[in-house]
C-alpha cells in the first residue's frame, strides 16, 4: 500500500504538468499505480489515500469475548465456548483478536471507598538497612494507607513474622486513633494461611486482632494486586520519594527522618483527590473509624509446626517436646512472653516454659510411650534392670553393682547380656556364675557366659582369693 507522502508527490508532480510516465520514473512507481491515483482524483477529487479496513468476522462476536474474558477463562476456553453458539472462525483469527485488544491488561474497575470505610496495608522491599544493633539486614517498609483521606502510616521492619505484621497494625491504629472497618490485604503468609478466595484461613493471631479491634479482613484475589492499588502506591511513593538517593547513619537517624517525611508526606497535595491527606483525614474520615478499644490486645503469637519423629516441635531454633501420639501431625503454637503453648485444634496438649538460648531442648519424658524410655540413663530403664538382676538371685544383685563400678557410662550392656542368658539357662546357674564372677573379680558379660557353657558355675572356689577379692569389695 502506498504511503500519504508519496501519494501527494504524485498528485503535486501531475499538477505541475509532469506526464505519468514522468512521474512513474520519478517517483520510482508503477505506471498502472500513478494511473489510478490520477483518475480517482480527476474523477472523485481524493487527494488523501482512504486506508483499507477489512472488516473482521471476530468483531462480531466482540461483546460475547469480552463477557467471557471477564469469567477468567483462556483463549482456548473462549474458543470452546464460541463454537458451541455457532463461532465460525479459526483459532488462530480469535487469538489475534484478543492480542489485538488487549482487553485484560488495558480494562480495569476503580474503587472507591467511603470515609472510615477501608484501610489497604503490605510491606514492600527496601533493600537493605541498619538495625537497631547496628547490623546491616533485608529490610521492609510497611504502609497501612486510609482508602478515602489517603492518609498514610509507615514502618520500618526486618522481617514479615506473625508477631511484626500485628504490631504494625497496632501501631498504625495508634497513629490514626481508631481503626477503618475494612482492613485489605494480599494474600501473603503473615496474614493468610490458605489464600482460597471463598473461604480464606486467616492466621489465628491476626484473626483475634481483627476481633478485638472489630474490623474485618478481607484479601485481595490471588494475583489481583489491582485490588489493593492505593497502598500499591503507597510503597511505591515511599520507596521513590524517601528511601531513593538517601543514605543513613544508623537506625535511629532513618526512624527520626522517617517520621518528620510521613508528616509532611500526609500535608501534600494528593495527585487523585486533589486535597492533602491530613485535612481530608480530619474533617471527613477520622470521625468514621471505628474506635479504639480500652483493653490492650494480648500479644501472643500463633505458629504452625509438624512434629518430628523425635516427639518435638521447632520454634526459634529450639526445641519443644509434643505427646508421641501426635507425631506427623500439625499442631498449633502459642508463643506468648515466658511460655509456649501448644494445641491440636482447640486441646492444649503442651506447656513449656519459653527457651531464651538457642538448640535448648525442653522436653517431657510423659510425652514419650512408655516402652520408649526404657533406655539406658532413664531411671525406669535402670530400675527395670535392678528389678531382673535381683529377681535372678543375690549374686546377680552384687554383679549390678560391681559391673556399674568397673563400666561406669556403658554398665548397661553387660548387665542386659546377663539378663539375657535366662532364656538359655536357669536363674540358679547364673546366679553361681555371678557368685564365681564376683570372686575372681570378673565384670564381662561374655567371661560370666563362658562360665555357663563350660560348667564351671558348680566348681569349688579357690578360697585364698576369697580374702582379698573383688566380691569382698562390692559386699
Amino acid at each position: 500500500m502506498i504511503g500519504i507522502a508519496m501519494y501527494t508527490t504524485i498528485l503535486t508532480l501531475h499538477k505541475q504538468g509532469t506526464s505519468q510516465r514522468g512521474i512513474s520514473r520519478l517517483t520510482k512507481t508503477h505506471r498502472k499505480t500513478v494511473r489510478e491515483i490520477i483518475r480517482k482524483y480527476e474523477e472523485r477529487g481524493i487527494e488523501i489515500p482512504s486506508k483499507y479496513e477489512r472488516s473482521s468476522e471476530v468483531g462480531n462476536w466482540d461483546e460475547e469475548v469480552i463477557k467471557l474474558l471477564s469469567s477468567d477463562l483462556s483463549t482456548v476456553r473462549i474458543f470452546e465456548e464460541l463454537r458451541k453458539d455457532g463461532f465460525k472462525c479459526s483459532y488462530g483469527s480469535l487469538s489475534r483478536y484478543i492480542r489485538m485488544h488487549n482487553v485484560k491488561k488495558n480494562t480495569c474497575i476503580r474503587f472507591h471507598s467511603k470515609p472510615g470505610e477501608e484501610g489497604q496495608v503490605d510491606f514492600g522491599d527496601i533493600g537493605r538497612r541498619y538495625d537497631s544493633n547496628g547490623k546491616l539486614r533485608k529490610a521492609y517498609v510497611f504502609n497501612m494507607r486510609l482508602s478515602y483521606s489517603r492518609m498514610d502510616y509507615y514502618e520500618i521492619v526486618f522481617d514479615q513474622k506473625i508477631e511484626t505484621w500485628i504490631n504494625c497494625h497496632i501501631n498504625a491504629f495508634r497513629f490514626f486513633g481508631g481503626v477503618p472497618k475494612v482492613i485489605k490485604l494480599d494474600n501473603l503468609k503473615s496474614g493468610i494461611i490458605d489464600s482460597n478466595y471463598y473461604e480464606p484461613i486467616f492466621q489465628k493471631e491476626y484473626k483475634r486482632l481483627s476481633d478485638h479491634y472489630g474490623c474485618l479482613l478481607s484479601p485481595c484475589r490471588p494475583y489481583k494486586p489491582q485490588e489493593k492499588g492505593k497502598v500499591e502506591s503507597g510503597i511505591k511513593y515511599v520507596k521513590n520519594n524517601f528511601f531513593a538517593g538517601r543514605s543513613f547513619e544508623d537506625n535511629d537517624s532513618m526512624k527520626k527522618q522517617l517520621e518528620s517525611w510521613i508528616e509532611s508526606a500526609n500535608e501534600r497535595i494528593h495527585g487523585t483527590t486533589k486535597s492533602r491527606p491530613s485535612e481530608l483525614f480530619q474533617k471527613e474520615e477520622l470521625s468514621s473509624l471505628i474506635e479504639l478499644p480500652l483493653i490492650k490486645f494480648d500479644m501472643s503469637s500463633w505458629h504452625i509446626r509438624k512434629v518430628s519423629k523425635d516427639c518435638h516441635i521447632t520454634l526459634e531454633n529450639n526445641y519443644y517436646s509434643v505427646p508421641s501420639k501426635y507425631v506427623s501431625e500439625k499442631v498449633i503454637i502459642s508463643l506468648e512472653v515466658h511460655l509456649v503453648k501448644i494445641y491440636k485444634e482447640d486441646e492444649l496438649i503442651a506447656t513449656h516454659p519459653r527457651s531464651k538460648g538457642k538448640g535448648a531442648f525442653t522436653t517431657n519424658d510423659n510425652h514419650y510411650d512408655k516402652y520408649k524410655k526404657l533406655c539406658p540413663g532413664n531411671p525406669d530403664h535402670d530400675k527395670s534392670c535392678e528389678e531382673k538382676m535381683m529377681k535372678i538371685g543375690s549374686n546377680c544383685a552384687s554383679m549390678l553393682l560391681y559391673i556399674r563400678q568397673e563400666h561406669k557410662l556403658d554398665w548397661y550392656r553387660a548387665v542386659k547380656g546377663i539378663i539375657k542368658l535366662r532364656k538359655i539357662y536357669d536363674d540358679k546357674d547364673i546366679d553361681k556364675a555371678c557368685l564365681r564372677g564376683l570372686h575372681y573379680g570378673i565384670s564381662s558379660y561374655s567371661k560370666i557366659k563362658k562360665i555357663l557353657e563350660n560348667n564351671c558355675q558348680n566348681l569349688p572356689l579357690d578360697q585364698s582369693i576369697l580374702a582379698g577379692g573383688s566380691y569382698a569389695n562390692v559386699a
